[in-house]
């Protein structure tokens, strides 16, 4: 291999039980492709490595690209893939851990797609900085990991040092994101047209769904949840909400956000959004009307709210989301 056909770079991918294969596979022919439109503008490629744990408590090559090159160091760059099955535990993660750690501190740069960000922070390097994860799993890492800034909105958060990147999908924005950090703009570009991965853009607030905190124990804030999810749409007060289970207004704003980390006021504004992602799926009614239905007079008002939840104005969902039903109607 001559000097101008060595690897600018390499990536490692952790190999653990039941991870991500789509993800590691996936990966692989995106930085594969990616060098594929390196090489023609006169550019650099990338090696890609695929690690496991072995018998020893070591880590060793499952697959390289590149094997010639032997063991020459390790990966400038480490990814740690999602599970279908969930995010791996203390335990699990304990052992891969102290592994990204120790690179790290060697200089390279970590990176996790949806669960595995379980796995990265479990060495604690995410402590006071901004991460990202499957919205599914916000509640559960928060629980875990209270020390860092979660943002699921967002479908990858470059922190230099560390990515995270959101759902299970979004190990394509990840891989677009390394491929412009690596390799250049032009390169990305390229390699998401071929791909067809829209290389910008996208949102994880786009597609969550509103999962309202149910597990708390506070039966009383509970009771005015239920009630709630079926008069979403009412003009209802705080002082109402707080009445309807017998309390007294400021304990029943404190309680409510201490068991569902919004206020009461935030809580119906997800209810009510909610039901108009819904219409604008299934149904073809005008946004104005669908205003009205799920409780708001002012349709600027509820544009605004609801661009400010989704990210997307209601047209814009609407476009992106319906379904084939309704856009045939």
């Amino acid at each position: 291999m001559t000097t101008s056909d060595a690897p600018k770079a390499e990536v490692g991918l952790i190999l653990y039980p039941g991870c991500q294969l789509a993800m590691i596979h996936g990966m692989t022919d995106l930085l594969a492709i990616a060098g594929h439109f390196s090489r023609e503008h006169g550019g650099p490629i990338l090696r890609v490595s695929h690690w496991q744990l072995d018998d020893r408590g070591g880590f060793t090559r499952a697959h390289d690209t590149h094997e010639a090159l032997g063991d020459r160091g390790t990966p400038e760059i480490w990814l740690i893939p999602g599970r279908l099955s969930g995010p791996p535990g203390i335990e699990e993660s304990a052992p891969y851990a102290r592994w990204l750690l120790d690179r790290h501190a060697q200089g390279a740069t970590l990176a996790s797609n949806c669960g595995g960000a379980f796995m990265l922070a479990a060495t604690g390097l995410l402590n006071g900085r901004p991460a990202t994860t499957h919205w599914l799993f916000a509640e559960s890492f928060r629980a875990r990991f209270p020390d860092v800034r979660l943002d699921c909105d967002r479908m990858v958060i470059d922190d230099g040092d560390i990515i995270t990147a959101g759902g299970l999908m979004a190990w394509t924005d990840l891989g677009l994101r390394l491929v412009d950090r690596l390799l250049g703009p032009t390169v990305m570009l390229d390699t998401g047209k071929f791909l067809l991965v829209d290389p910008a853009g996208r949102e994880q607030r786009h597609y969550a769904r509103f999962v309202p905190r149910m597990t708390h124990g506070d039966e009383p804030i509970l009771k005015a949840q239920h009630w709630l999810a079926g008069h979403e749409t009412k003009a209802i007060s705080v002082r109402d909400m707080a009445a309807r289970i017998g309390m007294e207004e400021r304990t029943f704003q404190r309680r409510f956000k201490a068991a569902t980390a919004m206020t009461p006021i935030e809580y119906v504004q997800h209810l009510r959004v909610a039901r108009a992602r819904e219409l604008l799926e299934f149904t073809r009614r005008p946004v104005d009307q669908i205003a009205w239905s799920v409780g708001y007079e002012d349709a600027a008002a509820f544009r605004k709210l609801f661009h400010r939840l989704i990210g997307l104005s209601p047209g814009d969902y609407r476009q992106r989301f319906a379904a084939p039903s309704a856009q045939a109607a």
